[in-house]
C-alpha cells in the first residue's frame, strides 16, 4: 500500500492512499464502501457531484455503486393499526401510495400508482389485512366514494382536508355575513365535539334557509340558485359528517382526526429529493424505498 500526494481539488492535509494490489484509492483511513456512500446520498443529502469530490472518483461510479446497493425492507408489523393512506406525486403520472400506521408511527405499505384511485386504496388495505395487521380504523381525505368503501372499518375524514374544500367554496375572508359565520364554525371543527359541531351546523342552516334557497332568472330564462359556493359548502360539510368525527365516536382506539402525519414525511421526502433532480424513474423509486422501507 502507498501513500499518494495530496493533488488540488482535495481538502488540504487529506491523507489519500491506493491499494497496490487492487488500485482502489481510499482516504483517511477509511475504506470507500457502498453503504457508506448511500448513507451519504440519502441522509446526508449529498449529490452525485459532491460524493465524487469528497471519495475521490467519478459521478459515474458513485451512480454505479448506488445502484449496487440493496435496501433492507421491514419484515415485522404491529397486530393493530391505524391507517393513515394518502399519495403524493412526482409529475403528472408518477406517485406514491403510502399506508402509515399512527399509533407506532410505521409505514406499512407503499404502492406506485399513475392516478390514485379508490380501487388501489381498497387493495393496499387488504394488503395490509394479508399481513396479519388488525385495521381498527381509516383516515382519508374526503375522495367522492372512499369513505364507504371499508365495509365495518370505522371510517376518519381528514379535517384539514374537509376544511380546504370549504375554504375553496367560501375562501379565507368570505364577505357575506352567511359566509363568515359558516367559515367561523368550520375552523372550530377540529376543537370541538361531534354535538357541539352538529347543533352549530343544523343552527346556521335554520337562520340562513332562505338566504341558501334563494333563486333569480338568468339570461337564458333558467331559474338559478344565487349563493351556489355557499350551497355546495353547507352540502359537503352535511354530506361528510358522519365521517369527520370518528376519532369521537372511537375515543379509545385513538383515531387521529387529520393525515398530517403522513403529509409531514411526504414533505420531508420531497425536500430530500429537491438535492437530486433530474434522477430517473427507476433510481427515484430506489431513493422512495429507502425513505419508507415498506
Amino acid at each position: 500500500m502507498s501513500k499518494i500526494v495530496t493533488k488540488a481539488g482535495f481538502h488540504q492535509g487529506e491523507q489519500r492512499y491506493k491499494c497496490a494490489s487492487c488500485g482502489k484509492r481510499f482516504k483517511g483511513g477509511e475504506r470507500v464502501n457502498n453503504q457508506l456512500i448511500w448513507k451519504e446520498y440519502t441522509q446526508g443529502k449529498q449529490t452525485y457531484l459532491q460524493l465524487s469530490i469528497r471519495f475521490g472518483c467519478s459521478i459515474k461510479t458513485i451512480q454505479r455503486r448506488l445502484d449496487k446497493v440493496q435496501i433492507d425492507y421491514q419484515t415485522s408489523f404491529p397486530k393493530v393499526a391505524n391507517v393513515l393512506m394518502d399519495t403524493t406525486y412526482f409529475g403528472r403520472t408518477f406517485g406514491v401510495m403510502v399506508f402509515k400506521d399512527s399509533l407506532t408511527n410505521q409505514i406499512l405499505h407503499k404502492q406506485y400508482v399513475k392516478q390514485e384511485t379508490n380501487k388501489l386504496y381498497l387493495s393496499g388495505i387488504e394488503e395490509l389485512a394479508r399481513k396479519g395487521i388488525h385495521i381498527q380504523a381509516v383516515i382519508c381525505d374526503g375522495r367522492k366514494g372512499l369513505l364507504q368503501l371499508f365495509g365495518e372499518i370505522p371510517v376518519q375524514m381528514c379535517n384539514f382536508h374537509q376544511v380546504a374544500i370549504i375554504r375553496r367554496y367560501l375562501t379565507k375572508k368570505p364577505k357575506m355575513p352567511a359566509s363568515k359565520e359558516l367559515w367561523d364554525l368550520v375552523l372550530l371543527l377540529s376543537k370541538t365535539d361531534k354535538e357541539s359541531f352538529e347543533g352549530g351546523l343544523s343552527t346556521w342552516h335554520i337562520k340562513w334557509c332562505s338566504f341558501l334557497n334563494e333563486r333569480r332568472i338568468d339570461a337564458e330564462g333558467k331559474s338559478r340558485y344565487v349563493h351556489k359556493k355557499l350551497r355546495s359548502a353547507y352540502r359537503s360539510l352535511k354530506t361528510n359528517l358522519p365521517w369527520l368525527f370518528t376519532w369521537y365516536e372511537h375515543f379509545e382506539k385513538k383515531i387521529p382526526n387529520t393525515t398530517n402525519a403522513i403529509d409531514g414525511h411526504f414533505s420531508d421526502l420531497k425536500n430530500k429529493l429537491r438535492n437530486h433532480n433530474g434522477l430517473s424513474i427507476e433510481r427515484k423509486k430506489k431513493f422512495i424505498d429507502e425513505f419508507f422501507k415498506a
